[in-house]
């Protein structure tokens, strides 16, 4: 079997009838195909939240003084308050027209239907309501098609951000505009979908490019503004933009931080926490303010707070029998969030083999299969909801006015203004219609106060279907959110719960405190969400009280749902292939070390290197880094001297050194205990032979020309000998710091250089303004005009180098190196010998959970 390419770098080419061990398709970032598993990919890039502490940026410290950093620090409070107050009028605009389209459409629908009922043509109000339904979720598919990232509720990739994974598009302003004005689409055309979700993903995407001044989509959009040109000042902005969506979706502002913590940031500081806050205040209030005075014409009075607000909670007057909750109550509310955590764990199973269904067979044809799909989705939700309302509703009789049922759904109507009397005689509404023909926000209101019973049979079919259709829609190709839909399934069975208990056993219980519970627990069994959705929860219903039974009742939904599986957002993630960093490793993971699983073939730079050099590196890699180091043959003669190297009073004995050689000939052999030769081949030490080049070549075109052979001595005269030793190809390296290789890049264009016969002080300087003027799209080096280009230049990279980062020894145990990296927000993480040699770096593919867990099982192999 003939291999690919060459020794280290390559992928190599497997006889079908040859099977791949677990282990073997975790190194080699595959499939497993009989668990059709996807693996994290290696494609995607990780944010750099790290300070590059180079010369540029030190000088720009030191030109700070306490007025400047005073005035940064006032900009960025007013780019916080800046950014709330979009998100508050991005959720005004929304639910605007959301109202205004669904007002229109039921209105059409229900006075035909009313007329239809006595004519007998219900199939002409049929035909309008698909007619509606149908265009709006039309134009909402063809936002996604122009923009493929504003599909779902855009969670788990502003998760997948805030843990430090750059997914591309996610946060450009096209992204924005097809989110925004899709997700309006997508819930007016009767879809079982939120915008609460979308409302997050578009706070992020304002909180990402509003600071920039900038635009990629529209490239006339660019003002001179230095400010926040950075991952890390960019990442921060996305968390305040991101709770600011939750807190003006929900009118829950302390929510929106927490969720920020707990469910995106890996990387937190105190004075960020405060920033969200703020953010999240700004939003609630500028859409409060808003929406309050449209809706009341009172301007100034702060009555609507959020786009769902669950309306106040409370006994009738006069009624002291009614208590919202009892003690009692705990024992149900517990029985209901091990139901709810079923459920959810049966939801997210179900739309996991949606979406896998979805990725093998609708994704790779034509684009408009997509939008045949929205379509379909669309036509069946309006068919089943007509159906379900004009033949299985039961009519019951409509409660008077009382003070606590009186609760605003859209600002100036009470509860009962919303029943829908189809087929029912005065006094009377059609419990099923009413769920179905009204506004989601309505039918929550609906099933949270609404007095007069709901049928059990009516509560059953709503909530399966409802369950179905919901399940089947999340994943289609519109934007669309998952709280509602959740929310409106737990509800209706919470309110099942009550009915059974009211109405079978003859209990004194409040109906509305089980509707919520069973939310929050089908909520919390979906999502998997804790401190977060408690404040939420308890922040949008204002009532204090509920804080026991609503914590109790998500913790017990998601302990119960993670028996079976992971959260809908985690799975989504996970379907992406995005290397996501969990909380903290297993206790079982630190029986290995960081030398286990680096990543051991560097590519390296001096820090004097030819502009070919460096040229022929950018051109024949992907990496994003590169090591600054020199060979250090002193140190390898001194160690080879005795057994004993002293350093610093330290004792280190020479089989306790860990180097590259020692650990690249030491997995060699693990690698050659695998059955398949596929592995085995990877550490056959041999590589393609380089032809020498031919007199008068030009040497820079003929590295170009041989974009694809292995170049690890970085020497423009010298190319790889098969006759090398493992020591010659893993020399000792002394490690001076990191690169990035879009410095590289930049230094490149610029022309920053000095020629053989000068000193490199000649070297032109450039300012960290200069170095971070491209971000974030800075310049590929296949952009590079090679003409312009002396190839016997060379490059002084020390001043543009981070000379600190973060670094750890080889013997440091996993867990220490996964707190490390995902606490501090690292993208590299040197590792580095005893003796000052670089011997590895480790990426978060190597952290990931499955690459962990396949180098333990190699471990134990080898062992």
């Amino acid at each position: 079997m003939a291999c690919c390419g060459n020794c280290f770098c390559c992928q190599c080419c497997c006889r079908e009838e040859e099977t791949r061990t677990p282990e073997e398709l975790t190194i080699l970032g595959e499939i497993r195909d009989e668990e059709d598993e996807i693996l994290p990919r290696k494609d995607y890039e990780s944010l750099d939240y790290d300070r590059c502490i180079n010369e540029p940026y030190v000088e720009i410290l030191e030109g700070m003084d306490n007025k400047k950093t005073k005035k940064y620090e006032a900009v960025r409070w007013m780019m916080v308050f800046a950014i709330g107050v979009t998100v508050g009028l991005v959720g005004l605009f929304v639910d605007f027209f959301v109202h205004l389209f669904t007002k229109i459409k039921f209105s059409v629908v229900g006075d035909s239907v009313e007329r239809c009922s006595d004519k007998g043509c219900l199939p002409l109000s049929l035909l309008e309501l698909l007619a509606f339904n149908m265009s709006f979720v039309f134009i909402a598919s063809v936002l996604v098609l122009i923009e493929p990232v504003a599909a779902g509720s855009g969670i788990p990739e502003i998760k997948s951000y805030l843990n430090g994974v750059k997914i591309p598009g996610i946060v450009r302003l096209r992204t924005f505009l097809c989110k925004a004005a899709g997700v309006l689409f997508s819930v007016a055309g009767g879809l079982f979908v939120g915008k609460e979700g979308p409302m997050i993903h578009s706070g992020a995407i304002v909180g990402a490019g509003l600071p920039q001044f900038q635009s990629i989509t529209f490239k006339r959009i660019k003002f001179d503004f230095p400010y926040f040109r950075s991952d890390r000042d960019k990442r921060d902005f996305v968390s305040a933009g991101a709770a600011a969506g939750v807190a003006a979706a929900f009118g829950a502002p302390i929510g929106g931080t927490l969720f920020s913590l707990e469910e995106g940031s890996s990387f937190w500081n105190q004075a960020l926490t405060w920033k969200v806050l703020f953010c999240s205040m700004s939003a609630t209030f500028t859409l409060n303010f808003f929406r309050s005075g449209i809706n009341f014409n009172k301007w100034g009075s702060f009555q609507l707070p959020g786009l769902l607000n669950f309306g106040e909670f409370k006994c009738p007057d006069g009624d002291k029998n009614c208590h919202l909750w009892t003690a009692v109550d705990l024992a149900f509310f517990v029985l209901m969030g091990v139901v709810g955590g079923l459920l959810g764990a049966l939801f997210n199973c179900m739309n996991k083999g949606l979406a896998k269904y979805r990725i093998r067979h609708i994704h790779p044809k034509a684009k408009f299969m997509r939008v045949l799909e929205s379509l379909l989705v669309a036509m069946v939700t309006t068919v089943v909801i007509f159906a379900a309302s004009m033949l299985l509703g039961e009519c019951r009789e409509l409660s008077s006015p009382t003070t606590h049922n009186t609760t605003s759904t859209s600002g100036s109507e009470d509860i009962n203004s919303t029943v829908r009397q189809f087929f029912c005689t005065n006094k009377t509404y059609n419990d099923m219609a009413t769920l179905f023909f009204n506004p989601q926000e309505a039918a929550i209101h609906q099933l949270f106060h609404q007095d007069g019973t709901f049928s059990p049979v009516t509560l059953s079919v709503f909530f399966l279907l409802y369950f179905l259709l919901a399940c089947w829609t999340y994943g289609v190709s519109i934007p669309s959110g998952l709280f509602v839909p959740s929310l409106l399934c737990g509800a209706a069975f919470g309110r099942l719960v009550a009915n059974i208990l009211k109405v079978k056993l003859g209990m004194a219980i409040y109906p509305g405190t089980f509707a919520l519970i069973g939310a929050a627990a089908f909520l919390g069994g979906v999502v998997r969400m804790t401190i977060s959705l408690t404040v939420i929860l308890i922040e949008s219903t204002n009532e204090i009280t509920y804080g026991l039974p609503i914590m109790i009742t998500l913790m017990i939904a998601k302990w119960t749902g993670d028996f079976f599986n992971k959260g809908i957002y985690d799975i989504h993630i996970q379907l992406r292939g995005v290397p996501l960093l969990e909380w903290e490793t297993e206790v079982e993971l630190d029986k290995l070390t960081a030398s286990d699983i680096m990543e051991t073939n560097l590519t390296y730079v001096y820090p004097h290197t030819r502009v070919q050099s460096l040229v022929s590196i950018l051109r024949t890699t992907v990496y994003h880094a590169f090591p600054v180091v020199t060979e250090n043959r002193q140190n390898e003669r001194d160690f080879m001297k005795g057994n004993i190297l002293v350093s610093n009073n330290i004792r280190f004995k020479k089989s306790s050194v860990v180097t590259r050689a020692g650990e690249q000939r030491r997995r060699c052999q693990s690698m050659k205990s695998y059955p398949s030769s596929e592995l085995r081949n990877v550490c056959d030490e041999q590589s393609a032979v380089v032809e020498p080049a031919e007199e008068g070549e030009d040497l820079l075109q003929q590295m170009l020309e041989r974009r694809h052979a292995p170049y690890p001595n970085l020497y423009p005269d010298q190319s790889p000998s098969e006759e090398w030793t493992m020591e010659e190809r893993f020399r000792p390296l002394t490690f001076h710091g990191l690169i990035l290789r879009s410095q590289l890049v930049n230094l490149l264009i610029r022309g920053v250089c000095y020629a053989e016969n000068q000193s490199s002080a000649t070297q032109p300087r450039l300012s960290y303004a200069e170095m971070t003027e491209d971000y974030p799209r800075y310049p590929d080096i296949h952009d590079l005009d090679l003409a312009l280009l002396n190839p016997r230049m060379i490059v002084d990279v020390t001043p543009y180098m981070n000379p600190c980062p973060y670094t750890v020894s080889p013997n440091t145990r996993i867990s220490q190196v996964f707190n490390l990296f995902r606490t501090m927000g690292l993208r590299h993480l040197p590792v580095v010998n005893a003796v000052g040699e670089i011997v590895g770096i480790i990426t978060r593919h190597n952290l990931t959970h499955e690459f962990l867990v396949a180098k333990l099982r190699q471990h134990y192999i080898t062992v």
